[in-house]
């Protein structure tokens, strides 16, 4: 599914798990995205966010380091850029805002993260 959804698309990747990042950074590649990232700081994720002009959809880890990405999710939902969340945090935990945002609960694969990314991007 990843492979015929995300063909020339530009995923923001913010994910500072360097293992993570580098999964994804691999897996969108095989599935032809063009990777716009990967950032691992919240500093990084704002800046691209804000001036990157072609961003289809993003992938946010929650904790950034210690530092949430929520003003990041702001900009990007601001800017009407599908995003999903990815986040060892309960789904209750975020903030009531974003209760309509896709995530992905971890651990999971990055299939499934590349699959989820696939789906609000096209709004399957």
């Amino acid at each position: 599914m990843a492979e015929r959804t995300l063909s020339g698309c530009h995923i923001l990747v913010a994910e500072d798990e360097f293992l993570i990042a580098d999964d994804l950074r691999i897996e969108l590649g095989e599935a032809d995205a063009v990777v716009v990232g990967p950032v691992g700081t919240l500093r990084e994720a704002l800046e691209m966010a804000r001036s990157e002009r072609r961003i289809d959809g993003a992938i946010l880890d929650v904790n950034l380091g210690g530092d949430l990405a929520y003003p990041v999710a702001d900009i990007l939902i601001e800017r009407r850029i599908p995003l999903i969340f990815t986040t060892g945090y309960d789904g209750g935990a975020l903030p009531t805002r974003f209760a309509t945002v896709a995530r992905c609960e971890k651990p999971t694969t990055i299939t499934r993260i590349a699959q989820a990314i696939g789906r609000v991007i096209h709004r399957e």
